[in-house]
């Protein structure tokens, strides 16, 4: 079993790196890179679809034998809580509730055999973390996220719109403080860490003075604020490149502020029409602004169901009751973004992927031949409507979906078995493959790498993450 079993370790040791960052100079390149330019890219944006909390892949898009529920029932019957329904692929099955999303996957690949790692105890934002950065938590430096990557290769496809874009995620629920450990963009710099937009129904006040406020007073204020930064810790620890990095993540916010492609965040601009198709809530609406801004030429964007402990896909209770809910959250916007992209030709350039830190079963906590210590208790014998569901959190078969960006149209990657446990029997893929497949259509090398710590620092652990050719369009 790994280390670090709790969130006050896990704290404090990204606390601790997040200092020792603060004083690097800048990343040197590393002399390693060498296929810069090589790589014929299918992809100029990246979109996320994130359903934070842990989606059972049985409950989704890869359904097993349905059991409907009955009082006595034991818990080792249910593979699934839901009816199967047929998708745009013959004889591929999804789960009910997802009617809209199967209408569409002949344009995009399913892949059946994402592995979560194994990291020991599980804790989400650890996996979370795990997923947006493909390195295990805790590293001596502050690992970039997988968009600050992103935004650092490729820069801003429009010089105005922020290149690392984050929909949905609050952090004053829930592990706020964990979260932030991986929403950064570490030794590369501010300048590439999310903008942040936890509410898309208010995200033109991302980029505007709060009301009541000028611009000339909102400028005062921001001298005011950048006097405090000189005056505490990056002004004390941080390095003159830090420093540099900063002040232009400031310029950008200002250059956003006064341009014609600010309106790109005011959902109000959309026509009703198109507006309704995607208001199912935020999560909805975060689609429909994530379509907005590729418009204006975003480079990554990651929209989430938001992560807080106990809700939304976190069902250690009531899974049955609400994945219904949490369907009806997703299935239309998701349809209607691919869709969307689609109809106005975007889509053969913006790879979006739909993914979970992990699955969920009934009965394994962790992997079938790595159980680690269960965190819910599941009855033998189901009584009550509350213990029917995926409660556990399962690491062995997770399902992926990806669109566009050079990915395959109409494709099913990978399998789980058919009975318990219902874990991956062919074409495992992990965290280092996803990454390294969604880098290279957009033409990032694969031995990219900076110098940190006198060690080059890849962007996949050791530079060892591997395309995954199977699911990629021959170009």
């Amino acid at each position: 079993m790994k280390t670090l079993q709790t969130r006050r370790d896990f704290l404090k040791k990204t606390s601790a790196a997040a200092m020792a960052t603060l004083g690097m100079g800048a990343p040197l390149a590393g002399l390693l890179s060498s296929c810069e330019n090589k790589i014929p890219t299918t992809a100029d944006s990246v979109i996320l679809l994130f359903m934070a909390g842990g989606m059972a892949h049985t409950e989704t898009f890869d359904p097993k034998k349905f059991t409907p529920f009955r009082k006595g029932m034991e818990a080792k019957e249910v593979l699934s809580t839901f009816p199967s329904i047929p998708t745009k692929l013959d004889g591929i099955f999804f789960s009910e509730g997802l009617e809209n999303i199967a209408s569409v996957m002949d344009k995009g690949t399913l892949i059946r055999s994402y592995q979560a790692a194994d990291l020991g105890h599980i804790l989400h934002t650890r996996h979370q973390y795990h997923f947006h950065t493909c390195y295990e938590p805790p590293q001596s430096v502050v690992v970039p996220h997988l968009g600050s990557w992103i935004a650092k290769e490729k820069g801003a496809l429009n010089p105005v719109i922020p290149p690392f874009i984050n929909i949905g995620q609050r952090f004053t629920v829930g592990e706020g403080e964990e979260l932030k450990a991986f929403h950064s963009a570490g030794f590369l710099g501010s300048e590439y860490g999310p903008f942040l937009i936890p509410d898309p129904t208010a995200g033109l006040d991302a980029v505007r003075p709060p009301v009541g406020m000028d611009t000339k007073r909102f400028e005062s204020r921001n001298q005011l604020y950048n006097e405090l930064i000189s005056a505490g810790p990056m002004g004390e620890f941080g390095s003159d490149y830090q420093k540099e990095s900063l002040k232009r993540s400031m310029e950008q916010a200002y250059m956003l502020l006064n341009s014609p492609e600010a309106k790109a965040f005011d959902l109000s601009q959309e026509p009703k029409e198109s507006y309704d198709k995607y208001n199912t809530g935020k999560f909805g609406l975060g689609c429909l602004l994530a379509k907005r801004l590729v418009d204006q030429g975003a480079r990554y964007i990651t929209v989430t169901t938001e992560y807080e402990p106990f809700f939304g896909w976190d069902t250690h209770d009531n899974g049955n009751t609400r994945l219904k809910d949490m369907k009806k959250l997703i299935d239309s916007p998701i349809a209607q973004l691919i869709k969307d992209l689609d109809q106005s030709g975007k889509l053969d350039r913006t790879l979006v992927i739909v993914a979970s830190e992990f699955s969920r079963d009934m009965l394994t906590e962790g992997r079938p031949d790595l159980k680690v210590q269960d965190q819910v208790q599941v009855p033998d014998i189901i009584e009550d409507m509350k213990n029917y569901g995926m409660h556990r959190h399962f690491t062995d078969g997770c399902s992926v979906l990806m669109f566009g960006g050079g990915i395959k149209r109409g494709h099913v990657f990978g399998k789980t078995a058919d009975e318990r446990p219902c874990k991956t029997i062919e074409n495992p893929i992990k965290i280092a493959e996803i990454h390294q497949t969604i880098y290279h259509t957009l033409g990032i090398a694969p031995d990219k790498n900076y110098e940190i710590e006198r060690r080059p620092f890849y962007t996949t652990p050791d530079g060892h993450g591997k395309v995954e050719f199977g699911i990629l369009a021959k170009s």
